[in-house]
């Protein structure tokens, strides 16, 4: 907390607080919990749109699935506890956000994991990443909830820390929507779940600044223990509790423990609350009022109910074997009162923790962009340099750690473009979650509209109709005017793209103090996209003999923070820029094309470009033949063509007999090869840059495991 923040407060209160009181307020004015410096700009954000069926400003969003179905959707960072206790901070991340969906009345059906690293040559890297993969797989399969998508990355920047994303979704009829505050006085609060603990102390106030040297000794406590066995109870209970009728608010205790979820329950709609603090069950002896108020121990839920209905939710959570207990009530008055053995140990407005001022830092504009000459290396080596990175090669390790097959729902498994879950007969629901944080770092604003964008073509290339988008934003201290302005110019790209596409932000997170030692990451916006796709309308990704190869889109020499700059060690060129109408004109005919069964496959270009691509479409099939010169593109040298990460674009594979019906989709669209043979051939004017037997090419996209150290 900053001095002048210190003042604000005792001018408000008109006395000094007790240390009960600093201690919830210091709890509530943190970043983490308050979002002081990111609210100014996150106001720039859509929120609404004809899915929209609730937006930011609860645990989760809500968007319409159909007239009986609603998705519920969020996401949550867990950064400093995975870079502190990778296997605790990225199991109970999981468990955080799968509370925030169950919290709204739904249950929950997926997970997404949007992870990145430093470069896996380094052993705390490996470790990091090992800790993480485990603890997501580990609670995930235990709550029975599937992880069915994400992404798997590295870059310099995050040596020695870690990016930890999870998103989840959940389903639920319109009619059990609860929401997560209060609308009358005299309602009884309800704690149930797991017992309170010293885990997880301070938990928000340490995620709201930098690590330090010693982070992994001095930090630890501020992690939280993780219990997947309890919240499978606990979510049983809570839907069964919610389908009752009788549950008036709800709430999950996350960051800043009981004072955060008790005071915005209550002060939303301008209502108080009374805790009797002693009443909490307590896992650790001789605890004291200011541990119990915020301890973030986890898989604990909030209640509030009427009087006479508490005995009857009290049975439900006893028939799953959860303690639970009566720990405060509604008060019509608008203060935050703590009761401890009897005694008041606080006493505060409820709108001095609630209602936490908006800081702006200076902004300060930076300037990277410069043009890079393209080396003159060979072909071969390109290809061998980017297909062979770990940021392109398949993350089968990664997730087949996870039960990504879990209630039965999942269609598409991770691998491809989206995953997509069963919600109906006739209908699925596509998930993605895209990031490019070397776009974001050359230029936040068109890094962040390209997240935005690949998002989009990654739920198009399913056949998906996008529905709703989810935001986590991850910088450095936004202290740093460089930063702040990166991260403004981030919001403006993400408002600007979603716009475009006429889609909504409905829920998201920001995590600022993404640095040690002083050194900061890259800008790193994640994307989360939703899309309802038909499920016989779903194509394939793979390569099938005989089928004709197009490209859909235009490229352009692109190469700033592309694959091949990285492994070439190029920091610098112009990141790719986002033409938003050409993007919503070839995603609705991609959209189109696959609605009347014109393709057999489709996949986006992305990471790596057009060659990077073609060599995932044919390691899912067969191989192919194809002639780069024939691309539609705006330069002619076949390493920028192969290896441009411009946007809007797409590889089709289908039919000859579909050819004059599909271009018509298009305004850049050509043909520039055939998919068959156990070879991966390039050419260019038809001198063969490159000829690679299939299989070899499969064996280095297998080769994860290899560059963790586990291969022979």
């Amino acid at each position: 907390m900053f001095p002048h923040e210190e003042k604000i407060i005792r001018e408000k209160l008109g006395r000094e607080p007790n240390e009960v009181e600093w201690a919830m307020i210091e709890v509530m004015w943190s970043e983490h919990a308050s979002y002081k410096s990111s609210r100014p700009w996150l106001k720039l954000l859509p929120t609404k749109n004809e899915h929209v069926i609730l937006g930011p400003g609860e645990d989760a969003g809500i968007v319409r699935f159909d007239d009986n179905t609603a998705i519920v959707v969020g996401i949550e960072s867990h950064n400093h506890p995975s870079a502190v206790e990778p296997y605790g901070g990225a199991a109970t991340g999981v468990g955080g956000i799968v509370r925030d969906i169950l919290c709204m009345g739904a249950r929950p059906i997926a997970l997404l994991d949007p992870i990145r690293f430093g470069p896996l040559e380094k052993e705390r890297n490996r470790y990091l990443l090992g800790g993480v993969v485990k603890g997501i797989a580990d609670y995930g399969n235990r709550i029975g909830v599937p992880t069915v998508g994400g992404e798997t990355e590295f870059d310099e920047s995050l040596d020695g820390y870690a990016l930890v994303n999870v998103a989840c979704v959940g389903i639920m009829r319109p009619e059990h929507l609860t929401h997560s505050y209060v609308t009358e006085a005299g309602l009884k609060l309800i704690l149930v779940g797991n017992r309170t603990g010293r885990d997880g102390i301070h938990g928000v106030t340490f995620a709201s600044e930098e690590l330090g040297e010693n982070a992994d000794e001095e930090d630890r406590s501020a992690v939280q223990i993780p219990d997947p066995f309890t919240e499978k109870l606990l979510i049983e209970a809570t839907l069964e509790a919610v389908y009752t009728g009788r549950v008036r608010a709800l709430k999950d205790l996350g960051g800043g423990g009981l004072t955060c979820a008790a005071s915005e329950m209550a002060g939303k709609k301008g209502f108080g609350a009374i805790i009797y603090a002693d009443r909490v069950p307590q896992r650790e002896p001789n605890m004291n009022a200011m541990e119990v108020m915020i301890s973030e121990s986890q898989e604990r839920m909030l209640f509030a109910v009427r009087p006479e209905d508490v005995g009857e939710l009290g049975r439900v959570f006893e028939k799953y074997g959860l303690e639970w207990a009566v720990v405060g009530e509604v008060i019509e008055e608008p203060r935050f009162v703590v009761i401890w053995k009897g005694k008041k140990v606080a006493d505060l407005p409820i709108d001095l923790l609630t209602d936490v001022p908006t800081m702006k830092w200076e902004l300060k504009p930076r300037d990277i962009e410069r043009g890079v000459e393209m080396p003159g290396l060979p072909f071969e080596r390109a290809f061998q340099l980017v297909w062979g990175s770990e940021n392109i090669v398949s993350k089968r390790w990664v997730w087949e750690g996870y039960d990504h097959e879990v209630g039965g729902r999942t269609v598409l498994k991770p691998g491809r473009d989206a995953a997509v879950l069963k919600i109906n007969d006739e209908y699925g629901l596509a998930l993605t979650a895209d990031g490019n944080p070397n776009h974001s770092h050359l230029n936040p604003y068109h890094g962040a509209m390209g997240a935005v964008a690949e998002a989009v073509r990654n739920l198009v290339s399913v056949g998906a109709e996008p529905l709703a988008l989810v935001d986590n934003l991850n910088f450095a201290s936004p202290e740093r005017p460089d930063v702040y302005w990166s991260f403004a110019e981030t919001v403006r790209g993400l408002a600007d793209a979603a716009r475009a596409f006429g889609l909504a932000y409905v829920s998201g997170n920001v995590s600022f103090y993404n640095e040690t030692n002083g050194r900061p990451i890259k800008p790193t916006p994640v994307v989360a996209g939703l899309g309802r796709v038909r499920l016989k309308d779903i194509p394939g990704m793979g390569l099938e003999e005989g089928l004709l190869i197009g490209t859909v889109g235009l490229t352009r020499g692109e190469l700033g923070g592309s694959e091949l700059f990285s492994r070439l060690g190029l920091g610098g060129g112009f990141a790719p820029r986002v033409d938003l109408e050409l993007e919503r004109a070839n995603a609705e005919g991609i959209l189109n094309a696959v609605r009347a069964g014109l393709v057999k496959a489709v996949h986006d270009v992305s990471g790596g470009g057009i060659a990077v691509a073609l060599a995932e479409m044919a390691v899912n099939g067969v191989g192919f033949r194809v002639d780069l010169s024939k691309v539609p593109a705006e330069t002619t040298n076949p390493l920028e063509v192969a290896f441009s990460e411009s946007h809007g674009r797409y590889i089709v594979a289908f039919p000859e007999g579909n050819l004059d019906e599909l271009k018509g989709f298009f305004r850049h669209f050509a043909i520039i090869g055939e998919a068959g043979g156990s070879d991966v051939v390039f050419r260019w004017n038809g001198r063969e840059l490159l000829r690679r037997p299939l299989e070899e090419v499969k064996a280095i996209y297998e080769s994860f495991p290899e560059l963790l150290g586990e291969g022979e």
